[in-house]
């Protein structure tokens, strides 16, 4: 089971790579197999390349991220973090609570999203 530490520094690994649009990185945090569910109720996308397609659709959009809270047990991590997405003329905040499982190494085995459009704020 991976140490809280490690699955701290890959969450904020995973923060850092995503407000640089490291699309690539990303999907390096994750296991070959992981599974993403964002937001909860959307279609489970699995392996690399579903994680590579997921990722590559916001990654040349102007983002900030910012981990709020974060809550470790055994091998998974609950987060309350921030998105904010720039569009030049209006900027927009997204507040997930995200779920991920972690293998042995701290990839990510499994990301959960909690958010839905009534919870994108403009700032």
């Amino acid at each position: 089971m991976p140490s809280p530490e490690a699955i701290t520094q890959t969450v904020n690994s995973y923060l850092t790579l995503l407000a640089k649009g490291a699309t690539d990185e990303i999907v390096n945090l994750y296991t070959t197999d992981a599974t993403i569910e964002d937001p909860i109720g959307a279609d489970v996308l699995r392996g690399h390349d579903a994680v590579r397609a997921f990722y590559t659709a916001i990654q040349d959009a102007k983002k900030e991220t910012e981990l709020a809270e974060i809550r470790i047990g055994g091998n998974e991590a609950a987060f309350l973090w921030h998105l904010t997405l720039d569009a030049g003329d209006s900027r927009t905040r997204i507040s997930p609570i995200s779920v991920m499982t972690f293998d042995d190494q701290a990839r990510v085995a499994s990301m959960r999203a909690f958010w839905s459009p009534s919870d994108v704020r403009v700032l």
